[in-house]
């Protein structure tokens, strides 16, 4: 005789006589919970509470009681009568008695549409007396996690391209010692002639906009501080009447008055130290100059105990102070780069003239992702210590499937640079490649981004922790409302599925289907599971076998949807 609880999946109940010759054990009655079995992180987990009747077993009989998934033994169960001598569940004659089995087996594909069956041997006095018969007391087994999708997701390094950018264009002007005077010959300096040769250039270039002309004049250090205060900014002023007058030279209109600044800096100690660095004093003539500096922090006693170096303070006084009467002028401009098209265009003529922002921009500007690969492999090959390009290389090929090639990529940009990004794009690989352990020690390092969080909603699904791949998943994807109905909240699932882009799609409405059937709505049940095999056939052959459905097998207006 078998029962089924109207409640549906939660209690499957099987009564049945054990028929043997002598009658040793009989009238078990077998509660399954839950009914179908269900399979979570891999396994199913089987629990059968065995009810004995009174005078259900002999005092001296005992039992061996072997439950059976398919063709798979599960783990066996000795049940004693109260005289009987071993090891086991001893049953009280009189009264009967009750015993909790239970097991967790790893899953197999043919659990799924398998019968739960109990069989064994029955013996007395140590000696086998019978064989139990196979009874069946559960069916199948639902394996809704594997509608997980293993969608792993990869992540781009960025690019820094900036299409305008800031930049500026430097001259010098010199001056004799205490003087503000600007010399004709200064204004032959070739780099004079240079910055009006750009001034010229400028004009006609409509990606230069010049911002500002930032004129700073300097003192060297030596003589009376409040002197150099005044004589630098004397030599800012006279540098900015000559700057105004290349560009007026170049013909350049952006020379307004307004686009000037001047500034006096007084005494350049900072300027000093780099001109001594750079010249060709004995080197411990040198130290003995810095821990002066170091030593004195007025300036006025600085340059007293520097004199105090005859030698040395001619030496400076001849090579390194003359370079230090100066006004820099600085031409501070807006440079607008290439644009869409010049970029697409130089990446495939001649791509070693860019530089690797404007590479790695370039590849964002295609859709084809051979392109994107070719590009990202030409960045590599150019500006090979540079991580990014190798990471982003591996994502392309882990969008073309090339599992094994996107790994060897993403493991060079991690040896590059240890990052967060190539981290998750490492667990994504062995998530696809179905080690579970590795990717979630990858992803763990994945810096908390979106795309390890969904990644790890993903390995929870597979681990049989909902709750946390509720949390993980984000919003308005497949995955999370799968979580949540494998969590129990299926109200939210179906919420989640309406608010996704698996709104109408063959597996969004699958699932509303088994919502649906959670909730004993058959004619919504029926509904989504039409839309679902209108949009997908394979949806029937699975339906038809899903223990989801189980309670509905045999119900006519389930059935004629399948047909």
């Amino acid at each position: 005789m078998r029962n089924q609880s109207i409640k549906g999946l939660a209690v499957f109940a099987v009564a049945g006589s054990l028929l043997t010759s002598c009658d040793l054990m009989k009238d078990l009655k077998y509660t399954v919970t839950p009914t179908p079995l269900e399979m979570h992180g891999d396994s199913v987990r089987v629990k059968v509470d065995v009810t004995f009747p009174e005078k259900g077993i002999k005092k001296k009989a005992s039992a061996e009681i072997i439950p059976m998934l398919g063709g798979v033994a599960l783990k066996p169960v000795t049940v004693l009568g109260e005289k009987a001598v071993g090891n086991g569940n001893t049953i009280a004659y009189k009264s009967g008695g009750k015993m909790v089995y239970s097991d967790v087996i790893a899953y197999q594909s043919s659990f799924e549409n398998t019968t739960l069956m109990v069989t064994g041997k029955i013996s007395k006095g140590g000696k086998e007396k019978d064989q139990i018969d196979p009874i069946e007391i559960a069916k199948g087994t639902v394996v809704t996690p594997l509608l997980v999708n293993k969608d792993f997701k990869v992540m781009m390094a960025e690019d820094a391209f900036q299409r305008t950018t800031e930049q500026s264009y430097t001259a010098q002007i010199n001056y004799d010692k205490s003087k503000s005077i600007v010399k004709p010959n200064e204004l032959k300096d070739a780099d004079i002639k240079a910055l009006e040769a750009w001034l010229v250039a400028a004009q006609s270039n409509p990606k230069i906009a010049i911002k500002n002309v930032s004129i700073t004049g300097f003192a060297s250090p030596e003589g009376e501080q409040g002197t150099n205060e005044s004589l630098s900014s004397d030599r800012s002023n006279t540098a900015k009447e000559a700057a105004k007058g290349i560009a007026k030279k170049a013909k350049n209109t952006k020379g307004q008055e307004e686009i000037y600044s001047t500034s006096g800096r007084g005494e350049d100690w900072e300027g000093f130290k780099a001109e001594l660095a750079k010249s060709n004093m004995k080197q411990d003539e040198k130290d003995l100059v810095v821990r002066v500096l170091e030593m004195y922090k007025d300036p006025v006693q600085r340059e007293q105990e520097i004199r105090n170096m005859a030698k040395t303070f001619t030496f400076l006084e001849q090579n390194i102070l003359p370079r230090l009467r100066r006004s820099e002028i600085r031409v501070i401009y807006d440079l607008t780069g290439y644009s869409d098209e010049e970029l697409t265009s130089m990446s495939q003529k001649m791509i070693d003239s860019l530089d690797l922002e404007e590479i790695l921009f370039t590849a964002t500007l295609t859709n084809d992702l051979n392109e994107k690969l070719r590009l990202y492999n030409e960045a590599s090959r150019l500006f090979p210590t540079d991580n990014r390009s190798f990471n982003n290389a591996g994502a392309v090929l882990f969008m073309q499937g090339k599992m094994d090639e996107a790994k060897a990529k993403f493991e060079a940009a991690n040896s590059l640079e240890e990052n967060a990004i190539s981290q998750n794009n490492l667990g994504a690989v062995a998530g696809v490649k179905g080690d579970r352990m590795k990717a979630k020690e990858l992803l763990a390092k994945g810096g908390g981004s979106p795309e390890a969080k969904y990644n790890m909603g993903i390995i929870a699904i597979q681990d049989g922790v909902y709750a946390s791949a509720v949390s993980n998943l984000g919003d308005g994807n497949f995955n999370k409302a799968l979580a949540q109905l494998l969590n129990g909240d299926v109200a939210g699932a179906v919420k989640t599925i309406d608010a996704s882009p698996d709104k109408e799609s063959a597996q969004g409405s699958y699932l509303k289907a088994i919502a649906a059937a959670r909730q004993d709505k058959l004619d919504l049940t029926v509904t989504n599971l039409k839309k679902a095999i209108s949009k997908d056939k394979n949806f029937k052959a699975k339906a038809a076998k899903d223990m989801e459905f189980l309670k509905y097998f045999e119900n006519p207006t389930f059935t004629g949807a399948l047909n």
